[in-house]
């Protein structure tokens, strides 16, 4: 049986920056998968993309991923126009891909699903459900909080998320998702209310100031690791959940697991593109920054 399975739309990206533009893969699936493309774990990606980014299909597989997919007449197109300050940016929808059904997922079967979403009719309630009912369910949140309207992308809530995340063993979310979701600023309060509400393990993610995870009403404090560079975050947030399920599946503790997701992100923001390291590389760096 798969030790990890992540399902997710791979993404066509459009970066315009100082009237550059670039073309890019992206999406949760595409970072998460290429972080674990080195590491020995029994894996697979389930995506949906369109005719135009099967030559990124066929990079995963070229890298070892098992990849199925799954017909898309498109696949995801965003569209990111950034100001000169790079805080501030437009995003546009410009093709949505299909979404993913029960009945196209009752051949997998794996310990742990890690759900991408990347807008909010990717992935209907039943998907999580049925999931559930097979292993554990991890769970990133950001698309449930996106919505497409003209094109433009809106942040709204999730207005089935306590009937949803009652099947969620793990949820991942930032700062501001996680305010949008339980109305609170604090992270304890509303690491709190998603734990009421059925999730197991809670990991909110704090960018340079590092991460909190709440499992059976303790905290967890999952400390930075400095980078050598800056270079590109795009796909950070994804790495570390590539890297906190990869040694959670190995059987290590939550404090472990989350300093090397850390560990795995802080190398991934130095260089362009995603992590390609191996899990030696990692515990390098995490020995190194002691």
């Amino acid at each position: 049986m798969l030790h990890l399975c992540c399902i997710g739309h791979i993404t066509l990206d459009k970066v315009v920056h100082n009237l550059n533009e670039r073309y890019l893969a992206g999406g949760t699936s595409y970072y998460f998968s290429h972080a674990l493309s080195r590491m020995h774990i029994a894996y697979q990606l389930i995506t949906a993309v369109g005719e135009s980014e099967l030559p990124v299909v066929n990079e995963l597989r070229a890298k070892g991923i098992p990849v199925e997919v799954l017909p898309s007449k498109h696949s995801v197109y965003f569209e990111n126009i950034y100001a000169a300050n790079q805080d501030h940016r437009t995003q546009r929808v410009l093709q949505k891909a299909d979404p993913f059904m029960v009945e196209q997922l009752q051949d997998v079967n794996a310990r742990t699903f890690h759900l991408g979403p990347l807008l909010a009719d990717d992935m209907p309630i039943a998907v999580i459900k049925y999931l559930a009912s097979k292993g554990k369910v991890s769970l990133d949140v950001q698309g449930y909080l996106r919505e497409v309207r003209n094109f433009e992308v809106h942040a709204i809530d999730w207005p089935e998320k306590q009937e949803a995340l009652q099947y969620v063993s793990i949820l991942k979310a930032n700062e501001a998702e996680l305010e949008v979701l339980t109305g609170s600023k604090s992270i304890e309060q509303g690491g709190r209310m998603l734990a009421m509400w059925g999730v197991k393990e809670v990991v909110v993610t704090l960018g340079s100031m590092g991460s909190v995870i709440l499992s059976d009403g303790h905290f967890y404090t999952i400390p930075a690791y400095p980078p050598v560079a800056v270079t590109d975050a795009t796909g950070c947030g994804d790495t570390y959940m590539a890297g906190y399920l990869y040694q959670r599946s190995k059987g290590a503790n939550i404090q472990q697991a989350g300093e090397f997701g850390a560990a795995m992100a802080s190398l991934k923001i130095a260089t362009s593109g995603p992590f390609t390291g191996t899990e030696q590389d990692v515990l390098n760096f995490m020995r190194l920054s002691l």
